[in-house]
């Protein structure tokens, strides 16, 4: 249930179309739902503005399908699924309406919503191997509502092909840059963009790349004004703080 839920029920109270009573009660079911090995938070839209996120790595197939049903139940048209193995989706996809999404290892169930954001955010990767995480953050702010533009294999190896997208670049409300090797996509870009960019360090590099410690460290040590950084490999964390700077 999410703020647009709670205003419809409050409207059908002062309409007359249901009473205070069958209103409070349709509350007090909300808080979570306990399955036994989890407890779903329904409240978690009402309080955020986004439903609770289903993280697949280390759940069986059998708690993700449970999980998304229970969601589904309770009213959410669209539930995302993050770290989603192809096994699990195997099982999801037997029992719920599942876009699975393997490049990102993302599961969708239900419908993508129409964007509410207010502006693009625009996902750009330093080289293809960087795509598993940027598919991520990006499936994940176009699930939260938001109209994403993909530019990928941009690096600064070819700066050529970063600033053959100034105006993708220029006319963004957010960024997100995501690379590996020595992260330096994001400085550029921040000296290019008047709007937040959200930096993402990945795992890809040789043995000195430390798993993307180094590209983590680049990020943090960024001379660009307006570059903030998340966590490794973390595409749904950027997508999920691009989608709350585009809505306000």
């Amino acid at each position: 249930m999410d703020q647009a839920d709670i205003k419809n029920i409050l409207e059908q109270v002062k309409s007359g179309g249901c009473t205070v009573d069958e209103a409070l009660l349709k509350l007090k079911m909300e808080p979570f739902r306990d399955l036994g090995f989890a407890k779903v938070d329904g409240h978690r839209g009402l309080r955020q503005g986004a439903a609770e996120v289903i993280y697949g790595a280390g759940k069986t197939p059998e708690q993700i399908r449970d999980i998304a049903a229970s969601m589904r139940r309770d009213g959410e048209q669209a539930v995302l699924i993050t770290r989603m193995s192809p096994e699990a989706a195997g099982v999801v996809g037997e029992a719920l309406p599942l876009e699975y999404h393997e490049m990102g290892r993302v599961g969708i169930v239900g419908r993508m919503p129409e964007p509410t954001g207010k502006g693009n955010i625009v996902v750009a990767t330093g080289g293809t191997s960087d795509m598993p995480v940027a598919e991520e953050a990006a499936l994940t702010a176009q699930v939260l509502g938001n109209r994403v533009v993909r530019l990928y294999d941009v690096g600064v190896a070819g700066l050529h092909r970063t600033l053959a997208h100034l105006e993708d670049l220029m006319s963004a409300r957010v960024i997100v840059a995501i690379a590996g090797m020595e992260g330096a996509l994001a400085s550029v870009i921040g000296g290019l963009a008047d709007c937040p960019v959200i930096a993402v360090p990945t795992s890809v590099g040789y043995g000195a790349s430390f798993g993307g410690l180094s590209a983590l460290l680049s990020m943090l040590n960024s001379c660009a004004s307006g570059v903030s950084v998340v966590n490794i490999d973390n595409g749904f964390g950027a997508g999920y703080l691009a989608s709350m700077i585009n809505h306000i």
